[in-house]
């Protein structure tokens, strides 16, 4: 595991999206279920884009690709954002990603087999989930090309961090300084957690500088 993911997987997604927040940056999605584990993920995004099959066929079965193309603790995100109820995740993709090492998958759109994934202590985040098979729905269009997420555009190779409040992207070329930013956050935080605990009043902890901590 690389040193920034490292850095990243020690950070919820609170943490890291005031850094973005702080930094005048977007990459928060909210409305995207952890389903499956209690576990936080993070790390490099790989990207799937589905679409209405519209008379088209897959040639291979969604997904596939960027599992054989992940490297072990790689995050795999699909885009289904066609509104129709059509699963995009399922639990054979469940069992290859973990055989591969990946640490879980995030889907703009509806997720299956839940259950299974659960009894495989797989983590899936997804908008919604269905039982309705994607066969004759929809069809895979790209791999690791850009896609959309919530509002967020996520590019192959960007950063990723999914827990139980949210999910947020960090764009490649901004790690670095949103890792610092987050860990200077948190230190901050944790100092005003201790001064509670220590019996300081909170409106005095959490006083005037709080509400101004993110101003850029």
């Amino acid at each position: 595991m690389s040193e920034l993911i490292t850095r990243l997987s020690k950070l919820d997604s609170c943490a890291v999206s005031d850094a973005l927040d702080k930094l005048g940056l977007k990459g928060s999605v909210t409305g995207i279920h952890r389903y499956t584990t209690e576990q936080r993920i993070a790390g490099r995004v790989l990207t799937v884009k589905l679409d209405r099959a519209e008379g088209r066929s897959n040639t291979k079965h969604l997904c596939t690709q960027a599992i054989e193309a992940a490297n072990p603790g790689d995050v795999i995100v699909v885009e289904q954002s066609t509104g129709l109820d059509a699963a995009s995740w399922g639990g054979n993709l469940a069992i290859g990603a973990k055989m591969r090492g990946v640490s879980g998958v995030i889907v703009e759109g509806p997720a299956r087999d839940i259950d299974d994934c659960r009894k495989l202590d797989f983590p899936v985040f997804a908008r919604s989930h269905t039982a309705r098979t994607a066969r004759g729905r929809i069809v895979e269009v790209a791999t690791n090309e850009p896609i959309t997420v919530g509002d967020v555009t996520v590019t192959p190779g960007d950063y990723v961090v999914a827990d139980g409040s949210a999910v947020v992207f960090v764009a490649q070329n901004e790690i670095a300084r949103v890792l610092d930013t987050a860990e200077a956050i948190v230190e901050r935080e944790e100092a005003m957690a201790q001064s509670l605990r220590d019996g300081t009043p909170i409106s005095k902890v959490m006083g005037a500088s709080y509400e101004t901590m993110l101003k850029k």
